[in-house]
């Protein structure tokens, strides 16, 4: 069985796959496709996520090997997807992956990092395509420098109309396309802002307590 969802506070995913173990859904995978689940008895589910990347595969080894000794499965992630899904699989192990609160918020910290990389990579891109005439920024004042058709303007009744149909998606794609890089640098940054008041709050639970 196969589920799309897309979470960015950590703590309700991990909320939403203890609930679905509890209905007898196991995570066997997490890809961009979403999550994919396999009937299984789960009396005492108890699934945790962590985010960290690996550049070595030994390095990515090791860490999940240190987690098998605490009694922690991993089962879904690789060592470049950022996303570390574990479940508890010895009753004696620790009752979490993570040691304190610090360690704890330290994964909404990575992932506010990671955002703030995607927006910092795109801005200078679309600083480039604007300086270079690649955008046309005025077309958002004047659409009619997004229609190439000669003489489109003068053209009336029938004439102009079939012309004008005709160009307006090829138009509409070479105008205002570009204004998906702006929005995925919004997205992005607000995306990092929340991970990053995420982090915040976690790190205010070891004072709480």
């Amino acid at each position: 069985m196969r589920k799309y969802k897309f979470f960015l506070n950590l703590d309700k995913e991990e909320q939403w796959l203890n609930e679905m173990a509890k209905q007898g859904y196991q995570l066997t995978n997490k890809s961009s496709f979403g999550y994919e689940f396999q009937p299984a008895a789960l009396e005492h589910a108890a699934i945790k996520i962590d985010y960290r990347t690996f550049k070595k595969k030994v390095d990515f080894e090791d860490y999940l090997a240190l987690f098998e000794d605490c009694g922690w499965k991993h089962i879904a992630g690789t060592k470049s997807s950022g996303a570390q899904y574990f479940m508890k699989v010895d009753e004696s192990g620790n009752e979490d992956i993570f040691s304190d609160a610090d360690s704890k918020a330290g994964r909404y910290k990575r992932i506010s990092d990671m955002w703030m990389t995607l927006a910092s990579t795109f801005i200078p891109l679309f600083a480039v395509l604007v300086s270079t005439g690649s955008i046309k920024i005025g077309a958002l004042l004047n659409p009619k420098l997004l229609y190439y058709t000669p003489g489109l303007w003068e053209k009336t009744g029938s004439s102009f109309w079939s012309a004008f149909w005709f160009e307006t998606p090829f138009a509409f794609f070479r105008g205002f396309f570009w204004m998906l890089i702006p929005l995925m640098i919004l997205l992005y940054l607000i995306f990092a802002y929340k991970a990053n008041k995420q982090y915040q709050k976690t790190q205010e639970e070891k004072y709480v307590k």
